[in-house]
């Protein structure tokens, strides 16, 4: 990261904790957001060195200045799985990056226990090298079989208490979600034990109903895993995990919204249900920006067809190959308010994993991320701890 680096971006609308300001500008230098206003109330601050950009010369009138995106659920792109190691996870994050997903959760699927510490011991090392890496996220083992999707059955396993242990113990403080199955067998006192240890807890992959989705509420599960995928659906007489999430403010949604794990219309419901606490996620595996064709998920064949990701073996869905930009653009063709939409994107997410405090809006003291978008939301252009992309 170059100390030098100060980047001033005027003349566009500042998209921020929900709010659409126009005509604003944001000074950005390596160390986070330095200033922010409107007008031309800028001009006296550009110093020698200093990089200034107008928005709407490089993005055309209704230019649009977001945070930068944040991902906490995605497991690759480019090609490239978040499991195969450090060349892989930063190949695929570059990839995301491009698209404004300037800091990212990885996730790493179902795997033996010696196995996830060896991937998540990767993803550390990663982190000493570069910040736009906010943590590891382990989606399994601890999954109910039934909800499996792309997930290898014969590693799932219970949580007991000497593996989430072990998990806590040997991974210095890496792990900062790990979803879990409640209805499983000691499923509460994991979350419990989670959540004591600083690492969210998510429900998903799971058989649970509302009222085993409200106890693990109530043991301290924040977010649901990919809302409505792998569980049990909404029907009038048994309402499921979704709706016991959307009835208690304590609870973050991750949606994914390429319009074929979820119906586009009902995740516009789900904003106006549960306000403030949508987070758009990719769930994204190796195509990603890369193409149809043959993938590996884990340790399951995973075949792409018109860019819908399928088990090769079976019909689960096996991730997706979205980027955020794209998910921005769906739910606002819907109907989902662009300020809204953006929100899911960076500030909600923020919330969601626990760094609110330093990521997901536009305003000193926060990284200096910004993705700047034309006025159909197409990115134009990406700064990360102020240097563009």
């Amino acid at each position: 990261m170059d100390s030098s680096v100060r980047t001033l971006i005027h003349s566009a609308t500042l998209a921020d904790a929900g709010d659409l300001q126009p005509d604003s500008w944001v000074l950005l230098a390596a160390d986070g957001v330095v200033a922010s206003g409107t007008g031309d109330s800028w001009n006296d601050l550009v110093e020698r060195g200093t990089t200034v950009i107008d928005a709407q010369e490089l993005a055309g009138n209704g230019a649009l200045l977001a945070p930068g995106f944040i991902d906490i659920h995605g497991h690759g792109g480019a090609g490239h799985s978040f499991d195969d190691g450090s060349a892989a996870i930063k190949a695929a994050r570059d990839m995301h990056r491009m698209h404004g997903t300037t800091r990212a959760v990885i996730s790493l699927v179902t795997a033996d226990l010696d196995t996830l510490l060896q991937r998540t011991a990767s993803v550390a090392a990663c982190m000493t090298e570069r910040s736009d890496i906010l943590g590891v996220h382990l989606e399994g083992p601890f999954l109910d079989p039934g909800h499996k999707g792309a997930h290898e059955e014969s590693l799932l396993r219970e949580p007991i208490p000497a593996a989430i242990e072990r998990l806590i113990a040997e991974t210095n403080g890496v792990i900062r979600q790990i979803t879990i199955a409640p209805e499983l067998p000691g499923g509460l006192d994991a979350i419990r034990a989670l959540v004591s240890n600083d690492i969210v807890a998510a429900i998903g992959h799971t058989n649970a109903d509302a009222d085993v989705t409200r106890d693990a509420c109530d043991a301290g599960a924040t977010v649901i895993t990919h809302a409505f995928n792998a569980m049990p659906g909404i029907h009038h007489r048994a309402p499921g995990p979704v709706v016991a999430a959307v009835a208690d403010p304590r609870m973050y949604l991750e949606l994914i919204a390429d319009g074929i794990h979820v119906d586009l219309d009902l995740i516009r419901m789900i904003f106006a249900s549960a306000p403030g606490r949508v987070v758009l996620v990719t769930d994204a595996m190796a195509a990603a920006g890369s193409g149809d064709g043959d993938y590996v998920l884990g340790n399951l064949a995973v075949t792409v067809t018109d860019g819908v990701a399928r088990l090769t073996h079976g019909n689960s869905i096996a991730g997706s190959t979205l980027t955020q930009d794209v998910a921005l653009r769906n739910v606002v063709s819907v109907g989902v308010p662009v300020a809204t939409a953006i929100d899911a994107l960076t500030r909600v997410a923020a919330e969601a994993i626990g760094v609110a405090d330093r990521y997901g809006r536009v305003r000193p003291g926060y990284a200096a991320d910004a993705v700047l978008l034309d006025r159909d939301l197409n990115v134009r252009a990406v700064w990360a701890d102020a240097t563009r992309v």
